[in-house]
């Protein structure tokens, strides 16, 4: 990885928490593995895979280190910068173009593929578009999934309205109806908002999770090719309707403030699958629906992440085994209880729509459907710096007073020379 590189993906340090998982024992390797979840079932479930890798390789531990999400990237760059590399971690798919570029993964696909009975060409090809190339394999998508709406059932019950489910039936589940649900939902008497953005940080570090599917739905983008997109009237539309959620109607939660929808403090989020877990001592009903339609129909919206080697590493090859076994078929669909698989087995296996207890069939096939029709966020080989310069226009439109157009057209200009 470059100096530039380095200097540019680096905004600041962060505290990293470690949990450790394997033998008890003091072992000859130690493999350092960098993920952003602090979810107890998360990392129970990773435990188990780990300890199921370490019967076999009794002078071996695993440790996984939780680093804050919105602090991930800057993080393990640091740490490589450092000279103290993680040996794996997960990666989102809008820092894979980066990190490819950059040298910064190791190439695994010889062990993936001489592992006995690990069958690769199982994975999805689309799913695999951002991690191989022709001659290479740089990750392994372990969670293909789509953005859902969380809605507070026991909330809609008691307003007499018709719930997201019951809409997307009918087709009415629209953005503009969203909207209307959360103005009407909105409690500020007993301290409920009607919508939380993704994970309560649509303002920050999930500002392009909470925008993008909205501008998609309205038949905009971020970008094609070189050429910026978020200041077309499309994409001016949608970001004008969910200003106006919190702005006008004052029914969205606005930067500054706490809403968190899994205590009840909000009628409606945005998020995905692996959240469910967050709800296993909900005090209220709950449900899911996929994203709302827009003008230019259902625009599903997919996150991506992938368990990667780094290329810096200090157990490289024991790495890319340890890889090989995570995203086994056996462990892919332990995993898919909360990550949507890419492996097609899986995903297309009765038993996924089965696999989490707290989620019923039905719903589960709006995962289904969403990793079907989904598209991936945006991703570019210099996503981290389009993002720094970003970042002080997105904050000017987190005012009463924005001008919204003239707001995105300056990031569009402020972005335009990294394209």
């Amino acid at each position: 990885m470059s100096d530039l590189m380095i200097k540019r993906l680096i905004y600041s340090a962060a505290i990293t928490s470690s949990l450790g998982f394997g033998a008890n024992t003091v072992s000859a390797e130690e493999l350092r593995f960098t993920v952003w979840t602090g979810s107890e079932a998360h990392l129970k479930m990773l435990g188990e895979i780990a300890d199921s890798f370490t019967a076999t390789h009794p002078d071996v531990t695993i440790r996984f280190d939780t680093i804050p999400f919105g602090d991930y990237v800057q993080k393990i760059t640091l740490q490589m910068a450092g000279g103290n590399a993680p040996d794996l971690g997960w990666l989102l798919e809008n820092s894979a173009p980066a990190f490819v570029d950059a040298g910064a993964l190791a190439d695994v696909s010889e062990t993936l593929k001489s592992a006995d009975g690990y069958d690769y060409a199982d994975f999805s090809q689309p799913a695999m578009g951002l991690w191989e190339t022709s001659d290479a394999t740089y990750g392994i998508p372990f969670s293909t999934s789509p953005f859902l709406v969380y809605f507070n059932k026991s909330l809609y019950d008691a307003a007499g309205l018709a719930t997201p489910d019951q809409r997307v039936k009918d087709g009415s589940w629209t953005w503009e109806q969203l909207r209307a649900d959360a103005k009407a939902l909105r409690d500020a008497s007993s301290g409920v908002w009607g919508f939380e953005t993704f994970d309560g940080q649509g303002y920050g570090s999930r500002t392009w999770h909470t925008l993008v599917p909205i501008i998609r739905a309205y038949g905009g983008s971020a970008w094609e090719g070189s050429s910026c997109k978020l200041d077309s009237p499309l994409a001016v539309e949608a970001v004008q309707l969910f200003h106006d959620m919190v702005y006008a109607d004052g029914s969205t939660v606005p930067p500054g403030e706490q809403g968190d929808f899994f205590s009840g403090k909000a009628a409606l989020t945005v998020t995905q699958i692996s959240r469910v877990s967050k709800l296993a001592e909900a005090t209220f009903d709950w449900g899911l629906a996929p994203l709302p339609s827009g003008p230019a129909g259902d625009a599903a919206t997919v996150g991506q992440a992938a368990v990667v080697a780094f290329a810096q590493g200090k157990h490289k090859e024991l790495a890319a085994e340890f890889l090989a076994h995570m995203t086994n078929k056996e462990n892919v669909a332990k995993m898919a209880a909360f990550f949507p698989p890419a492996r097609k087995s899986v995903l297309e296996a009765d038993s996924f729509l089965t696999s989490n207890a707290a989620v019923a069939p039905e719903q589960m096939t709006f995962v289904a459907k969403g990793i079907e029709n989904g598209s991936v966020l945006p991703s570019h080989q210099r996503f981290p710096q389009i993002e720094a310069e970003a970042r002080p226009n997105f904050d000017a439109l987190w005012s009463k007073d924005a001008d919204v157009p003239a707001t995105l057209q300056k990031l569009c200009s402020s972005i335009s020379p990294l394209l």
